[in-house]
């Protein structure tokens, strides 16, 4: 069985929101064009594994803001759980479990599955 980490608040909360900027951030990614600069695209089929992509206008100002924005924020909340002082408390493989527990630490047990 696990070892139950208690988990300080901050650390928690700051997991919780990388985790949602994480899913922002591709959610975004997701639906904008696939070059950040206009491209009139390409066709390349004697390639090994031919490839193209379609012509595109790039990506909005307020897109690259936002994609800026997400980034900016990812980095800040990475640097705020990987230097917590939480993680001073523990030694060798616990370190290990307990991040990996953490990144998991808001998920949801499926229906009838029980909570650990």
């Amino acid at each position: 069985m696990a070892r139950a980490y208690d988990f300080p608040e901050d650390l928690l909360t700051a997991q919780e929101e990388l985790h949602q900027v994480a899913h922002t951030l591709k959610a975004l990614h997701d639906r904008l064009p696939w070059s950040v600069e206009p491209h009139p695209g390409f066709n390349d089929p004697e390639r090994w594994r031919p490839r193209q992509r379609p012509a595109t206008g790039g990506w909005s100002e307020e897109d690259q803001a936002e994609v800026r924005r997400l980034r900016d924020r990812q980095w800040e909340l990475t640097s705020t759980v990987a230097t917590h002082s939480f993680w001073q408390t523990l030694e060798g493989p616990d370190v290990v479990t307990a991040r990996t527990l953490l990144k998991h630490a808001h998920d949801t047990p499926a229906a009838g599955t029980p909570a650990a």
